[in-house]
């Protein structure tokens, strides 16, 4: 049996930043991912934009995460060269109807104290963008993208300058609680192994409640409700026509389907919402269906008419970690510790979506803090 100071389950961009948080606090740490490489599912499947933070409720931990995370996560990609750029972004309304949305959004906005928001005329925001048409937008100047592999591969290297280390291949398949306050975890894979640890940080996205469910003693009742909602983009095969991210209005369940640009410069549409009515990781199918592209069509041509017929083509798709059903407002991201729980060493985090990427540095440095009384 081994031993090690703490576990972090999953190997995604929040769990590495909390892997390498807590190997920069002095201890010995692994990450445990069942693929067989860091970042593969739920941080591989997004549109790599850095938000702002404008959304989301006053106090909420999605406001004050991505807040605190964008800031440290822009610090962090200019002093380890990650790669990214500040494009800012236009979110825009296409109706007279709409302009009371804009207004409220940047109401919102300057609620949670966002740098470097504007509220722009329809036609100030078409005179920055001309292929747009809209009534009225929200600039958001500290909007930006980045190359989340990068990103990633300089948190597992920040962890493994700490001493800590990935191991990929392994899926954590029991999580026992040990009378003197520890974990003891029974791990698959090629070479199967017990590992005990004194601090467990449970990130593993699509598969958190998962994970949650199988461990002996820990309370159901904390446990929250789960479902899945995949997202799918496009790609577009037209030259770029626009320099800054272009978002809609909000819709249920995210954020409209909108323009995001790569480093490169290119287009893509997307995520739509798409409810999958259940809450097992290992059903989805991230297949992207040619046939929804008629719907977006129809969706970005509200903002760019000029969008051609055939410039749509089926890229990739993403799958959300829901802890609210459709048609409920959107719940915020839940870092259940000890405080909730009174187990110490452990935290569940579970609905790390939109802005998880954003927010992983500061959901990691809050997890330290949710776990001080062992760190």
């Amino acid at each position: 049996m081994l031993e090690t100071d703490a576990i972090v389950i999953g190997a995604g961009a929040v769990g590495l930043a909390c892997a390498a948080a807590l190997a920069r606090a002095g201890h010995e740490t692994l990450v445990l991912e069942s693929a067989l490489g860091i970042g593969t599912g739920t941080s591989a499947r997004n549109s790599e934009v850095i938000h702002a933070g404008l959304y989301y409720p006053t106090g909420s931990l999605r406001h004050q995460m991505c807040i605190a995370g964008r800031r440290k996560m822009y610090a962090w990609n200019a002093e380890r060269g990650v790669p990214h750029r500040k494009t800012g972004k236009l979110i825009v309304g296409t109706s007279d109807a709409q302009i009371p949305r804009m207004q409220a959004l940047f109401d919102q906005g300057t609620r949670n104290d966002v740098e470097g928001l504007h509220f722009l005329t329809g036609a100030e925001a078409m005179a920055m963008e001309p292929n747009l048409r809209c009534t009225a937008a929200v600039l958001s100047e500290e909007t930006g993208i980045l190359d989340s592999h990068a990103y990633m591969l300089s948190l597992q290297g920040d962890l493994e300058d700490h001493g800590g280390s990935v191991v990929i291949g392994a899926p954590v398949e029991a999580v026992e609680a040990l009378p003197d306050g520890r974990y003891r975890l029974e791990v698959g894979g090629a070479e199967p192994v017990s590992i005990v640890t004194k601090i467990l940080v449970n990130s593993a996205g699509l598969n958190a409640v998962r994970i949650a469910r199988g461990m002996e003693d820990y309370p159901p009742a904390l446990i929250p409700y789960f479902t899945l909602a995949k997202g799918n983009y496009f790609s577009c095969l037209t030259k770029p026509a626009f320099g800054r991210l272009i978002y809609p209005a909000p819709v249920e369940g995210g954020l409209g389907v909108h323009i995001t640009l790569d480093l490169g410069g290119r287009m893509r549409f997307g995520p739509d919402v798409e409810w999958l009515g259940h809450d097992d990781p290992d059903q989805i199918d991230y297949t992207v269906d040619v046939r929804r592209a008629d719907s977006f069509y129809d969706a970005v041509r509200e903002y760019w008419p000029g969008l051609p017929d055939g410039a749509i083509a089926a890229d990739y798709s993403g799958c959300r970690p829901k802890l609210s059903a459709p048609g409920e407002p959107a719940a915020d991201f839940r870092i259940d510790g000890p405080e909730l729980h009174a187990m110490a060493g452990l935290v569940h985090l579970f609905g790390i979506e939109s802005p998880g990427l954003t927010s992983s540095l500061a959901i990691a440095d809050e997890v330290v803090r949710r776990l001080s009384g062992r760190v």
